[in-house]
């Protein structure tokens, strides 16, 4: 009987892949905290939905699938896509957005593929695709003055989309939108005519500091290899840094790049995704500096401020062929030589 040949992680225990769920669990709640100081109420509302959502289909699923329920609702694999998407859907995210990638990340993107360690692509960023093409007026609803909501307005706005009093007056672009989209103006004349860009990018930056001690943390404790996302973000540094210098007034300096949008979250807690990813230390490299060379060129040039859904996705689906280009070789192995005509 043939083997099948799967992704990894080929052996996923239950005590162990659950005690790596609960280490990443554990590395979001800085970002989660400073996004919820700089944003307000709404992103801790997304997370306890999602995560609601998250174990409810997968419970469904499985017990459509006959699968035992338990043992996989408490492996964490569920809880992490649902903060991966709480973290990267917009604060004002309404129930109905979060309920659709959720539904997408469980049910298509893991389920249809076979479950935790089938999927051939990320979960959690084939949900936040989804939603950025079929939605995108509701997947740029970032405001900048969430914080000065109550809890009960945010509640309001999450479930009605309406808030006594209006919001339209105050929602705004990202400071990656409004870096993208300079109708001719140079980065300078932007940041003149947008004050709320500089409050923005610093409100990103200690949002990604976060989520760099947190990946950090994660590093420590080994929960992965330092060469996806090191890759990732050198591979992104290094593109801004150039662009940067040749033309400063159009192309916004590697800090920026770095210290804005979902770049940390991203480098640390979803390009480090052991089976939708490469797996040689090799083929992360590649993977990791494709993704950020990716990034870097969507961003500069695409319809999307943010691209790392999309970079990842793409990646997700040269994981394989680089896998096969970069695997190490087993100890002892000789290369065949090629026969000649006259060998026999």
């Amino acid at each position: 009987m043939a083997l099948v040949n799967i992704s990894s992680p080929h052996h996923h225990g239950l005590s162990k892949t659950s005690r790596l769920m609960g280490w990443v669990l554990l590395a979001t709640l800085p970002g989660l905290a400073v996004q919820s100081y700089f944003y307000g109420y709404g992103t801790l509302i997304n997370l306890l939905w999602a995560s609601v959502l998250s174990l409810g289909f997968e419970a469904i699923v499985l017990g459509l699938r006959r699968r035992p329920i338990m043992p996989y609702l408490t492996d964490g694999s569920a809880l992490v896509t649902a903060f991966l998407l709480a973290l990267a859907l917009p604060p004002f995210s309404p129930w109905w957005l979060t309920l659709v990638a959720v539904l997408f990340s469980i049910v298509f993107a893991k389920h249809l593929y076979g479950g935790l360690g089938s999927n051939p692509f990320n979960p959690a960023m084939v949900g936040y695709a989804l939603c950025l093409i079929a939605f995108p007026v509701s997947m740029t609803q970032w405001a900048g003055t969430e914080a000065t909501l109550s809890f009960s307005q945010q509640w309001q706005w999450f479930w009605l989309e309406y808030i006594d009093g209006g919001i339209d007056a105050w929602t705004r672009a990202t400071p990656l939108d409004l870096m993208r989209h300079t109708k001719g103006l140079t980065l300078n004349e932007v940041a003149r005519t947008n004050p709320q860009l500089g409050l923005g990018l610093i409100a990103n930056m200690w949002v990604n500091v976060a989520y760099l001690l947190g990946g950090l943390f994660l590093l420590a404790i080994r929960a992965f290899t330092w060469h996806a996302p090191v890759a990732m973000l050198a591979g992104l540094g290094l593109c801004a840094g150039l662009f940067h210098m040749g033309e400063p007034d159009l192309y916004p300096s590697a800090s920026k790049h770095l210290l804005t949008g979902a770049t940390m979250l991203s480098a640390f807690f979803i390009v480090t995704d052991p089976v939708s990813g490469a797996t040689s230390r090799k083929g992360k490299l590649v993977f990791g500096a494709g993704v950020g060379i990716l990034v870097f060129i969507i961003r500069s040039y695409g319809s999307y401020p943010d691209a790392f859904a999309f970079a990842i996705l793409l990646m997700n689906l040269a994981a394989p062929l680089i896998d096969t280009y970069t695997k190490p070789k087993a100890y002892g192995h000789q290369p065949k030589k090629p026969h000649s005509q006259g060998d026999k």
